[in-house]
């Protein structure tokens, strides 16, 4: 996304806190070349055979954003973070769902990819992965945020860095720490 685009997405979401009822429907086309990119590279993560297309979840992520959850957003950064928070969410949604549906089995699986895990690719459930993000944000949020932002959000160091208002460092160590202690807790 450019400087504009990034600039008609704070204009946008201004004019939305400010009571403007269309605005939420003039930023979706807007936003949605990059949700689609964000969930597209989750969902590249994914197993082959996994149901959700990037379409479906931008669309599923959409609806869950309005208007609950962008009452407060200011800018595209904070835009961009509860994005990848609803992408999270709707995958977990999808994996219990999927779970109830067979008697307690065939959670959603995911890859740890190498995004995440330095090794070799894991297979590991995605209802798994929620509980250790939790367990991790309640050590330390903001690990569990660089998390979310990075593997759930696909952002680069330099925007999750924006969206935490902390150096791109700061954002390395965080996910270097994150990524270790995932593994760590996932193996």
């Amino acid at each position: 996304m450019d400087r504009s685009q990034a600039h008609e997405v704070t204009m946008l979401l201004q004019a939305w806190r400010s009571g403007d009822e269309d605005a939420l429907n003039r930023l979706f086309p807007v936003v949605y070349d990059e949700l689609r990119r964000m969930a597209a590279g989750h969902l590249a993560a994914e197993r082959i055979d996994h149901s959700r297309q990037p379409t479906a979840l931008v669309n599923e992520v959409y609806l869950r954003l309005l208007p609950r959850e962008t009452a407060s957003v200011e800018d595209r950064a904070q835009f961009l973070s509860v994005a990848a928070q609803a992408i999270r969410r709707v995958l977990v949604d999808h994996g219990r769902k999927k779970a109830r549906s067979k008697r307690g089995g065939g959670h959603l699986r995911v890859t740890l990819t190498s995004s995440l895990a330095k090794e070799d690719p894991v297979d590991l459930d995605i209802l798994d992965l929620d509980h250790a993000l939790q367990r991790l944000g309640a050590a330390d949020p903001v690990d569990q945020k660089v998390v979310e932002l990075k593997y759930f959000g696909g952002l680069t160091d330099v925007e999750a860095a924006a969206v935490l208002n902390i150096s791109e460092r700061t954002v390395r160590r965080h996910w270097v720490y994150a990524r270790a202690w995932l593994a760590r807790e996932l193996a």
